[in-house]
């Protein structure tokens, strides 16, 4: 064992071999020397498992990889040909080229992000996109943080500190990640007051459970799963009416934040902005980066008292949303007014893509592959903690497989291409779905599927 370790290469001998040296010239020293030290130890480690010291282009070759994995940009663009259209793991969902445009102009300068040009002086952040949003939403004040997670809990740390919020069983859920409802609520200074079951709350549940101690009702739309048979729950209008009556706010997290309705394409209906603000909830709480169509944010929206309340307070700062995505989002939002949400979000295209479209698409693409493809019927699903079990009629390409190893090796494959496409697997076959497949990115999936058909 002592002659393996006076085989290990000097850090001096490893940053004079060709490959590391051409490193050099690219990436810092300092950051090269630590890598190879890296290596080092874990050549030591190996002799300790009777393993053989590695020649040393097998050593420079490892630190080559180690280092382009480093200054690899992320994340990387992929195809989704899975027909999910909001996909948690890849992203959630692209934005409009228009949001787009408003992010990059966002990065590359100076903006008014708390400048008031008119008075000269220093201005509000939110002032910006609090308008849109309540001309959109007829609510009186709107509040945009990073995220609905961090919207629901300064929420609550500014409302309802040291108090009992109340929430039906069935609606204590987690919501994606290990993040729970409960958790939330305790970290925000509150205490949850679980009321009802899994499966039958009633308002005389709710009635029952506020005392002199009651910060809060809360009301979660379980966006990720579904309950059905034998369940009940109080309509919306009875939990406000309720709440007024005892003079306790009602918070209504309703997660998507969609503002249009669903039903028309087919779909149940996903609770809206709007209907609720209608119905008199106090504050109502939504992503930005589901049925929104928007990049990652959380919205408040809501009485303005409530709003003030909790926009002054210290964990609002905290969790205030960046000039990137507040840029992304005005412009989501001008799609709304301007009446071309469904061609211009592409959450929204994608949702509205009728039969006959998605039909004339793969046909073309399985004309471009030379007719070596089979078309399927498929369904696909809206994904991402909205509309759960809810799915849409497609048609799917169905990909021969002919490499070794079958569906399970040709996906692979799909994914190490430079531009990976993501697919799905059914029947042992690999298959891609048009609906969430960008029209930009058409070019190169062709391009790529050619060369995989020919392995």
């Amino acid at each position: 064992m002592a002659t393996k370790y006076r085989g290990i290469p000097s850090v001096e001998k490893i940053l004079s071999h060709p490959k590391v040296k051409s490193l050099s010239n690219i990436y810092s020293h300092d950051v090269l020397v630590s890598i190879i030290r890296e290596s080092l130890s874990r050549i030591r480690e190996d002799i300790q498992d009777s393993k053989d010291v590695p020649n040393l282009a097998t050593i420079a070759d490892g630190i080559s990889t180690r280092i382009s994995h480093l200054s690899q940009q992320i994340p990387t663009p992929v195809i989704n040909g899975t027909g999910v259209v909001i996909h948690t793991n890849l992203g959630r969902i692209p934005l409009s080229e228009d949001a787009v445009l408003a992010i990059s102009s966002a990065a590359q300068n100076y903006t008014t992000l708390e400048f008031d040009i008119e008075n000269n002086s220093r201005g509000s952040r939110n002032s910006h996109i609090e308008p849109i949003l309540t001309q959109l939403s007829g609510s009186e004040a709107a509040l945009v943080l990073n995220n609905n997670a961090s919207a629901l809990m300064v929420s609550l740390a500014a409302i309802s500190k040291g108090k009992d919020v109340i929430v039906s069983r069935g609606e204590a859920v987690e919501i994606g990640g290990g993040f729970r409802i409960p958790d939330i609520i305790s970290n925000s200074g509150a205490s949850i007051l679980e009321i009802g079951t899994t499966n039958r709350t009633y308002i005389e549940d709710y009635e029952n459970a506020i005392t002199d101690k009651t910060g809060a009702i809360l009301k979660v739309h379980t966006s990720n799963f579904k309950v059905s048979g034998f369940v009940h729950e109080p309509p919306l209008s009875e939990l406000v009416g309720l709440a007024a009556n005892k003079g306790i706010p009602l918070l209504h997290d309703i997660g998507s934040g969609c503002m249009i309705d669903t039903t028309q394409f087919g779909l149940a209906h996903e609770p809206m902005i709007q209907t609720s603000v209608e119905a008199g909830s106090d504050l109502v709480l939504f992503s930005g980066d589901k049925l929104l169509g928007g990049p990652q944010s959380g919205i408040i929206i809501g009485k303005k008292n409530l709003i003030t309340t909790i926009s002054r307070h210290p964990t609002a700062r905290a969790a205030r949303i960046d000039k990137l995505s507040l840029a992304g989002l005005k412009s989501t939002l001008i799609h709304y007014i301007q009446n071309e949400a469904l061609t211009r979000i592409p959450v929204w295209s994608m949702i509205s893509m009728t039969l006959d479209e998605i039909k004339a698409r793969v046909t073309l693409w399985n004309k471009l592959l030379d007719d070596k493809c089979a078309l399927t019927n498929g369904l696909s699903a809206i994904g991402g903690g909205s509309l759960p079990g809810e799915t849409l009629p497609t048609i799917l390409l169905s990909l021969d497989n002919k490499l070794t190893g079958g569906a399970d090796r040709y996906a692979r494959t799909l994914l190490e291409a430079p531009i990976p496409i993501a697919s799905r697997i059914e029947e042992d076959r690999v298959m891609i779905d048009p609906r969430t497949v960008l029209p930009k990115q058409d070019s190169h999936m062709i391009g790529i599927l050619r060369q995989t058909l020919k392995m």
